[in-house]
């Protein structure tokens, strides 16, 4: 099963090592770094979404417009616009980027972040809302006829969309979320199920978790895992890389007046400091030290070493049932480029090597 590689764009530049510069849209980054992503053979670029940043339908909309081959997977919090008419938004989007659109669903985990667009229901009503949110985008998206819904959150008469995905059935459907409550969601609806960075232990779990609750509705998922990788020629200088990230994250904490770990409340941010919590390197290669500092705000564990090094640590999560990586760095689009030199063809190769040794993969 080949693997698919996922990166991720910002409206400018920024990360934990680098203080916002520019423009909040710097529309020359943007192409610039959407373009450096389609060179570097990645499949699909994520477009963020943040309580206080820019409409990400348009960002996609704008790269998808600046690229030609590359996918998008466009992260959209469920709540703040009707299913109904978030179906024929991205419906309407994936013909405009010519059947290159995805869909990322994130219920949210922060109390603070949803509330700064109104949102007051508490996490696990999230998660309920999500559950009828997607079943109803799925409705709209296949129907023929126009169709009804009362639930709980929703409530319409005679929906329907003339414009359907250019994608047949639908968009895929990404989802992420690390709660029994999202776990449930993800397996009704997900095609994919992303996970942050996790140890070989945690993962494996997951994986084994929301393979039974997909089951249960006689489906089968696809696994996502995210990491920063940080390469060197060497392993003594990718250490030494990772090191100077870690002070440079501090200095830049320090600098803007926030403290080490300031954790988030959601799941997926516990499991990382949970991993943190047995040490700074685990399984050889997962380096836990900026998800510690940053209070795991953001898929923050990096792989460490080689580009050799490193392919053979993605290979070893393909092993576990991974088949998509969303690798992103700490300088975002130098880093990109980079990626595709040797750590994206070179992993895809492994994987091609370690599917000839064995029977093809199932689910």
């Amino acid at each position: 099963m080949s693997v698919e590689f996922i990166g991720m764009i910002a409206t400018r530049k920024v990360s934990e090592t680098h203080a916002p510069q520019g423009p909040v849209i710097d529309r020359d980054y943007i192409r610039a770094f959407a373009q450096a992503h389609e060179r570097s053979g990645f499949d699909r670029i994520l477009v963020a979404h943040a309580s206080t940043g820019p409409d990400a339908f348009l960002v996609t909309s704008y790269a998808a417009s600046v690229t030609e081959r590359i996918g998008f997977m466009l992260a959209h919090r469920p709540g703040f616009v009707e299913p109904t008419l978030a179906a024929r938004k991205l419906a309407t989007l994936d013909h405009f980027t010519g059947g290159r659109l995805a869909v990322h669903i994130i219920s949210g985990g922060d109390d603070a972040e949803q509330r700064r667009d109104g949102d007051f229901l508490d996490h696990d009503a999230r998660y309920a809302r999500t559950d009828e949110y997607v079943a109803i985008l799925r409705r709209i998206w296949t129907a023929d006829a126009p169709i009804d819904h009362e639930g709980p959150h929703y409530r319409f008469v005679g929906g329907f969309s003339e414009v359907k995905p250019l994608q047949k059935p639908h968009l895929p459907i990404y989802f992420g979320g690390s709660s029994e409550a999202a776990i449930k969601v993800a397996g009704r609806h997900a095609d994919v199920y992303a996970l942050w960075g996790e140890t070989h232990a945690q993962v494996r779990d997951t994986i084994a978790r929301v393979r039974a609750e997909a089951a249960r509705h006689g489906r089968r998922l696809r696994f996502s895992v995210s990491f920063r990788p940080i390469l060197a020629d060497t392993e003594e200088a990718a250490w030494a890389r990772a090191d100077h990230i870690l002070q440079e994250t501090r200095r830049l904490r320090a600098a803007q007046g926030l403290g080490a770990g300031d954790p988030r409340q959601s799941e997926g941010a516990r499991r990382l400091l949970a991993a943190a919590a047995q040490g700074d390197r685990v399984d050889q290669r997962l380096w836990t030290a900026i998800a510690r500092e940053t209070g795991a705000r953001s898929n923050s564990t990096a792989l460490v070493g080689t580009p050799e090094q490193v392919a053979a640590a993605l290979l070893d999560y393909y092993d576990l049932g991974v088949t998509t990586f969303l690798i992103r760095g700490f300088d975002p689009l130098e880093d990109a480029a980079d990626y595709g030199r040797v750590l994206v063809p070179l992993t895809r190769e492994l994987v091609a090597r370690r599917d000839g040794e064995r029977p093809a993969r199932v689910g």
